[in-house]
């Protein structure tokens, strides 16, 4: 059974993900600058393309991670614009952040359309938010 969620243990980390992603291409990164220092002349273009394919795989691990979490944040501000219309037959105020939206989807649908007036008035950020919430509204699905 899933433990209740809440702001204490709402963050997810996919450490497996870390664990086979980036672990092994700092490895490859390290080792490749350790075989570049003590590389003879004739070796060096082979030691300097280990770093470049480690740059290019932490690019992308990163770049990777960014995009999946943009994509995330245009759907959670589509679904809560939507819920905010339907609770209160009214545009979700264009003021607000996607930090402050992605905050504010934790909240129950009772305290949703006050806690964002309240954000943008007060120039909330999404800690806040998060700490004003009384009735959490889990949210699974983020990583």
């Amino acid at each position: 059974m899933m433990q209740e969620q809440n702001y204490k243990n709402h963050s997810q980390i996919v450490y497996s993900y870390y664990i086979f992603t980036l672990l092994p291409t700092l490895a490859l990164l390290t080792g490749g600058i350790i075989n570049l220092v003590h590389s003879k002349e004739n070796n060096i273009y082979s030691a300097s393309l280990i770093i470049l394919v480690a740059v290019i795989l932490l690019t992308i691990i990163f770049r990777a991670r960014g995009f999946a979490l943009k994509a995330q944040d245009r759907a959670i501000k589509a679904e809560e614009s939507l819920r905010h219309f339907i609770l209160t037959g009214k545009a979700l105020d264009e003021r607000l952040s996607i930090k402050q939206i992605v905050a504010l989807r934790f909240a129950s649908n009772e305290e949703f359309p006050n806690l964002a007036q309240r954000a943008v008035s007060e120039s909330m950020g999404n800690k806040e938010i998060k700490m004003e919430i009384k009735n959490w509204r889990a949210d699974t699905y983020r990583v």
